[in-house]
């Protein structure tokens, strides 16, 4: 006897029999869909159907007391039209339930892996916890959309400097970058993709001259910290960054190479510092004031000082220099560099930065160096050219002058 299709008032009018805990009754119009009554007085629509690897499934639909029929065989159809084009609804399902929210992956993936490597993971943590999580975090990583993300960056600006709120784009950017890498289930792209950084016009750009170098040593000299000058000067002579100056041990000085191992600078991986004469003279004399492990040890506590903000704030107030900062003395040293005629290429490795884009925020500083080189090319010229030559219209041509260096004044 053929089954016949289901009516609307026939299935109002069904329930599960006492003697049974479940039921199905199949639809003759749309083949695979069935009613499931169950003796708990639960009614769910499903679908069944086969994949292309003769796989059986059955997905549900949704509860029947919400659904009507024809709405429950319209997504029936719905379900196998995909499945006849290669899809499968039920694997998807399965998929999206192990997709984790954004703040999961934080916490149980993300934030273990960065603390193995990265010194400022921290800071990263402070990032999404503050910027990120209070909006998007209750999301799956899958429903986080570029337009979502898009709003966010955006609002991010109103109250933050490009460089800041370039920082948390440039973060989420990597957060889903190992999302895809690590094949997280459901994750296929990354919603910053094609989201322009802002541009950065707020960047300092700070650089000591010669008579600010003298006005600053002269107030350093009278200074109650005994080990400001020699920290300063080793910021100034290497191009260190301050906590690597502070931390500095004499077991990483290597008195015959002339050389300084930073065992964990900011890129993680030691690099190694070259040390000038005068570096190796200020290294000495430390090394006869102390026996501490430590080049820079505090001496009230025999141990590396945490900060130096103090005393360096009060030095620099007298030298007249409120805005300059102990970074800048990172700075200076590139620029003295590249203004002595050297390379990017070798500022870079001096710098210990990774990329050369980093490095050629100081290219412009080359400028006079370059001047110069031409107003060299220029006398040497001059001394061959004939007295006609040197004339246009009668006019003469006005031989370059040597420019003079920023250093010297």
């Amino acid at each position: 006897m053929a089954t016949p299709p289901l009516t609307q008032s026939f299935v109002d009018k069904q329930a599960c029999p006492a003697d049974k805990r479940k039921i199905n009754l199949k639809d003759s119009q749309v083949i695979g869909l069935l009613l499931e009554l169950r003796a708990s007085g639960g009614r769910t629509y499903y679908v069944r159907y086969t994949d292309d690897r003769g796989k059986r499934y059955q997905h549900k639909l949704g509860d029947a007391t919400l659904l009507k029929l024809s709405q429950a065989r319209q997504l029936a159809q719905e379900i196998k039209s995909k499945v006849v084009l290669g899809e499968n609804p039920s694997e998807d399902k399965r998929i999206a339930r192990q997709v984790p929210t954004l703040a999961t992956f934080i916490h149980e993936r993300y934030l273990p892996f960065v603390k193995v490597y990265k010194r400022s993971w921290s800071t990263d943590e402070c990032l999404l916890r503050n910027h990120i999580s209070p909006f998007l975090g209750h999301l799956p990583l899958d429903k986080i959309t570029k337009a979502a993300m898009v709003e966010v960056i955006h609002q991010h600006r109103t109250s933050h400097k490009p460089a800041s709120t370039n920082r948390v784009l440039i973060l989420v950017r990597y957060l889903y970058n190992l999302a895809m890498q690590w094949d997280i289930p459901g994750v296929t792209q990354n919603p910053t993709k094609g989201i322009p950084q802002f541009q950065e016009n707020n960047r300092r750009e700070r650089y000591l001259n010669a008579g600010e170098a003298q006005a600053l040593f002269q107030a350093i000299d009278s200074s109650p910290n005994p080990l400001l000058g020699p920290i300063v000067a080793m910021l100034l002579l290497t191009g260190g960054r301050r906590g690597e100056v502070l931390k500095a041990r004499w077991e990483d000085i290597h008195w015959e190479q002339k050389r300084w191992r930073i065992p964990l600078p900011k890129t993680g991986e030691a690099r190694h510092v070259p040390l000038s004469e005068q570096t190796l003279a200020l290294l000495a004399s430390r090394r006869e004031a102390t026996d501490s492990p430590w080049v820079f040890a505090n001496p009230r506590t025999g141990k590396p000082f945490k900060s130096v903000f103090h005393s360096w704030d009060s030095a620099r107030q007298r030298a007249g220099l409120p805005d300059l900062r102990l970074h800048d003395l990172r700075h200076s040293f590139a620029s003295f560099l590249i203004n002595a005629g050297r390379s990017l290429y070798e500022v870079q490795k001096l710098l210990g930065h990774t990329q050369v884009k980093t490095t050629q925020r100081y290219a412009h500083l080359s400028n006079a160096t370059l001047l110069h080189a031409s107003n060299e090319v220029g006398l040497l010229l001059s001394q061959q050219m004939t007295p006609a030559t040197l004339t246009l219209h009668q006019t003469p041509i006005a031989v370059p002058i040597t420019a003079t260096h920023p250093m010297t004044g």
